[in-house]
């Protein structure tokens, strides 16, 4: 009975040590927004994703839109919003190349390949990734 309240009691720190650490690692700058997008490269408004290097906006999803990457060696989606400012008008990420920038008085730039921080101050947050399954030529990002 001694052995089962223990295993029981460490079971129960032990998750709520994980939850703890799940939401110290959170953005408060982003809304959990439930995001499921199918991107067809064959359709000809995707068509600068065929070649690497190019990266595109999409509108509607997210917290304000996602950007999609063709890096040469696969696909990225990130949140279309700058994970360090509270999302409003400026702060939706204009792509530059492979470098992704909020026109708010900050200017904070972002990396389209690794979703770390360029430049600007105070930068806590990365950009905020999304999942992608390829099928053929089909891509489906979701969270």
């Amino acid at each position: 009975m001694a052995k089962s309240f223990l295993l029981f009691l460490f079971s129960f720190v032990l998750l709520t040590a994980c939850e703890s650490e799940e939401r110290q690692n959170r953005n408060p700058n982003l809304l959990e927004i439930n995001v499921n997008i199918e991107v067809s490269l064959n359709l000809p408004q995707f068509n600068q994703l065929n070649f690497p290097g190019n990266a595109m906006y999409v509108s509607s999803q997210g917290n304000l839109g996602v950007i999609v990457v063709n890096t040469g060696s696969g696909f990225l989606a990130w949140d279309a919003a700058d994970p360090n400012i509270l999302p409003q008008d400026c702060s939706r990420l204009e792509i530059n190349g492979l470098e992704a920038e909020s026109n708010c008085s900050s200017q904070n730039v972002y990396s389209l390949v690794t979703g770390q921080p360029l430049s600007g101050e105070n930068l806590k947050y990365p950009l905020y990734a999304y999942r992608i399954n390829q099928g053929g030529n089909v891509l489906n990002i979701f969270n």
